[in-house]
């Protein structure tokens, strides 16, 4: 595993947690030698963490948009950062760079772009893990939103397994290294219907 996409928040958040999360997560990656792909921001926890990286000695590759450009203020102190047309050409650029992916606190950006490359885990589109680092328990509410949408019969038992949740950065990577595809496809049976 050499590269891993991260996706969080451009806002700090309301909790210290979050942003000494962020910097732990990102001097982590720095000393393992994995490159860091992410938004391209300098702001928020996007800024916190790319910096955690480039200031360990780490390589960090940042994706931005001309439209968040200057909303999100582009990281100019990485080595690489691309800029692109859209959104769609943003993610599709990240989840190529990355061998793996892990959601940091963040809100609606965050989950949409972490649960589009779970989704493709799902469907066999590729076959890279996806991790949650949970700081101070953050996702709490989102793992009972997921629970619950498998207690509905909405998704599988073992494609929640698919998401590697930990609370410790050191060791989610581990497991993101560790980790295997899931055989189990995603429909049901037609004699489940």
């Amino acid at each position: 595993m050499s590269a891993v996409a991260v996706y969080c928040g451009s806002n700090m958040g309301n909790e210290p947690a979050y942003a000494a999360g962020a910097a732990t997560l990102g001097g982590v990656m720095a000393e393992r030698g994995i490159r860091l792909v992410y938004g391209g921001g300098e702001v928020g926890l996007m800024g916190v963490l790319a910096d955690a990286v480039t200031g360990n000695g780490g390589r960090a590759f940042g994706v931005i948009t001309r439209a968040l450009e200057a909303k999100e203020v582009a990281h100019r102190g990485i080595a690489e950062l691309q800029v692109v047309a859209t959104m769609h050409e943003r993610k599709a650029v990240m989840a190529d760079a990355a061998d793996a992916f892990i959601m940091l606190p963040g809100g609606f950006g965050t989950f949409d772009e972490f649960f589009e490359v779970l989704t493709w885990t799902q469907l066999g589109i590729h076959a890279k893990p996806c991790g949650i680092l949970d700081v101070g328990g953050y996702f709490d509410p989102l793992r009972a939103m997921l629970d619950g949408a498998v207690a509905a019969g909405f998704v599988r038992q073992a494609h929640l397994d698919m998401i590697i949740v930990d609370d410790d950065p050191g060791r989610l990577l581990d497991r993101l290294a560790a980790w295997t595809p899931v055989t189990v496809g995603k429909w049901l049976d037609r004699a489940d219907r």
